[in-house]
């Protein structure tokens, strides 16, 4: 058999080009310029918003989230119309844009979030209805005035070990390496406790429950609380910034499989 001709120019840069659109959708960049195409290489809709629209100012911080969708549908840990995302637009008076209530994360749209206050009540009328959830955002950014940023996932090991570990109040994680993803932490020989409330449909309650866990945590001093569990639910997290709480989402994840395939193998 004789051997094939090598490729020429043209079909070598269209095998390049297929490979760097490949390598936009594996991997989108962070983080976005509102201005340019979002990390999936598509136009981005609506953005700029018009003088005069709700969300006027908000671009960066709206492309920040539908990418954050983006990604996590693409991972599993946002599926259907589960999951919910913040960024805290502004401290005084306390202002968070929320996901709209019922959005398919992985095809969130520039309009389907919400401008909401300290009451978890949109700032201004004609807004789609916030996510169920919107308090306990809320009550992260009142406890923790250096965080800018708060996701919440559905991942399959998130939902099973907020089960499997509830009856210890948390899931105990040690001796992993990426321990140190967590802000503060510097050796992989913490001794972790991922803490688990039990979930309910009555959320002003949850809210205040996990609010007085805060005030604990931050009075015991140390490094954290980055974030926790809800039984059979999922896991919320925070950051400084949009980045930040990916990162812990990223982080948490890794370390929950860990612990879930460490159970499957004993």
């Amino acid at each position: 058999m004789s051997p094939s001709p090598p490729p020429t120019a043209a079909e070598s840069s269209a095998a390049a080009s297929g490979n760097a659109a490949a390598n936009s959708l594996a991997a989108p960049a962070w983080p976005l310029n509102p201005s340019q195409p979002h990390g999936l290489g598509l136009p981005f809709p609506g953005l700029p918003f018009p003088d005069g629209h709700r969300l006027r100012g908000c671009e960066v911080a709206v492309a920040d989230l539908v990418q954050t969708g983006q990604l996590f549908y693409q991972r599993g840990w946002s599926v259907g119309t589960s999951s919910n995302y913040s960024v805290i637009i502004d401290r005084q008076p306390l202002e968070l844009l929320v996901t709209a209530s019922g959005m398919h994360k992985g095809r969130l749209r520039a309009d389907d979030f919400v401008r909401i206050n300290d009451q978890g009540r949109p700032v201004l009328p004609d807004q789609p209805k916030s996510s169920a959830e919107t308090m306990l955002h809320v009550v992260a950014a009142q406890k923790l005035p250096n965080i800018g940023c708060v996701l919440h996932t559905h991942s399959v090991w998130a939902t099973i070990l907020g089960d499997k570990f509830f009856h210890r109040g948390h899931v105990p994680i040690h001796g992993f390496e990426m321990l140190k993803g967590l802000d503060g932490i510097t050796t992989h020989e913490t001794n972790y406790e991922l803490r688990i409330f039990e979930n309910t449909q009555d959320i002003p309650v949850l809210a205040d429950e996990v609010g007085r866990w805060l005030d604990e945590c931050l009075a015991a001093g140390g490094p954290g609380p980055h974030g926790y569990l809800i039984r059979k639910h999922g896991l919320y997290t925070w950051g400084k910034d949009v980045a930040e709480a990916q990162r812990h989402i990223e982080i948490y994840e890794f370390l929950l499989e860990c612990v879930g395939r460490q159970l499957l193998m004993t």
